[in-house]
């Protein structure tokens, strides 16, 4: 295990001198907010349970604070900053640091994949030790949560866990249960692969600069039981996407729009025979039967040899909205 760096602790003072030293003000465009409450900080790390084997993905090195902490704990660190200012900072105080990897990009390579540099060096650092296990930890920038999180799940070999802090009206969407007004296509990707949880709800006023919104800690463990029980991931991923195009729509009208070469005669077998209401709506379906659902309709679509599904809403992308 690499010896525990003697970084500055991440405080409002602290952050305001570095900034103030450099002539720069923070982003908040770019999602800018830093944690500067210190046991909010450990409880972070803490809650990732850093073992010596993790190589961990961090999205927003900042001044590399956090970064420093979890170098102190995995086999490596592989962190993306998109500022260069920020970037120049964090290189002061992560230079001496061999088992950290930086880099300066955009973990997006756009909105629907990640940035294969950014992946490819996480491949680097797993291939080292086939012990090694991903995870990902890190102060998400909040317009970037979504399809960071979307588009890791989507990998044929995603993060064992992912240890954030986010948005709590995001978090709120992940964790939702069924016909809530929360529930939606984040709620059952997530929830078809992994467990979750809400670890702590988080007020502005311990970020610097302070976000308009509360903020929480959540805590996604990848389940291979859960994720083993989806054949197609892109199908899935997709479908279930398109079954929320239209939130209010009957569950019935969205599967005849988006799956034409079944027919609406099938769409009505598929739907019996799951005891789905023809007044069903796709909020108030459970993860089981939403899988259950799709697998049908996956299923008939090859039958029938046509594509996976109709329009461009119901095309398979690497993130759900």
């Amino acid at each position: 295990m690499m010896a525990r760096s003697k970084s500055a602790s991440q405080t409002r003072s602290f952050l305001m001198r570095r900034f103030a030293e450099a002539g720069i003000q923070p982003r908040t465009k770019l999602g800018q907010n830093f944690l500067i409450d210190l046991n909010l900080q450990r409880l972070l790390v803490n809650s990732a349970e850093l073992e010596p084997c993790d190589v961990v993905l961090e999205v927003g090195t900042g001044t590399g604070s956090l970064t420093a902490q979890m170098a102190g704990l995995a086999a490596s660190v592989v962190t993306v900053e998109l500022d260069a200012d920020l970037f120049r900072l964090a290189e002061e105080q992560l230079h001496d640091l061999p088992n950290v990897r930086m880099l300066h990009a955009d973990a997006l390579k756009n909105k629907n994949r990640l940035n294969p540099q950014v992946l490819a060096a996480v491949e680097e650092q797993l291939a080292v030790d086939p012990r090694r296990r991903f995870k990902l930890v890190a102060n998400l920038p909040y317009q970037v949560a979504t399809p960071i999180l979307t588009n890791l799940l989507a990998l044929e070999r995603p993060p064992r866990t992912m240890t954030i802090t986010i948005q709590k009206e995001l978090a709120d969407r992940i964790v939702a249960a069924p016909a809530t007004k929360d529930y939606g296509a984040l709620s059952i990707w997530v929830q078809s692969q992994c467990r979750v949880r809400i670890v702590r709800v988080m007020p502005p006023s311990v970020f610097w600069p302070r976000p308009k919104v509360s903020s929480a800690i959540v805590h996604v463990v990848l389940d291979d039981a859960l994720r083993s029980r989806i054949p197609d991931r892109v199908f899935f991923h997709g479908f279930v996407r398109a079954m929320f195009f239209h939130r209010r729509k009957f569950l019935r009208s969205e599967l005849r729009s988006v799956l034409k070469k079944i027919g609406k005669a099938e769409v009505d077998r598929i739907m019996a025979a799951l005891g789905l209401e023809a007044t069903a709506r796709a909020e108030q379906l459970d993860v089981e039967t939403m899988l259950a659902l799709a697998e049908r309709c996956r299923q008939r679509v090859a039958a029938v040899g046509g594509e996976a599904m109709s329009g461009e809403k119901g095309a398979a992308s690497d993130a759900v909205h």
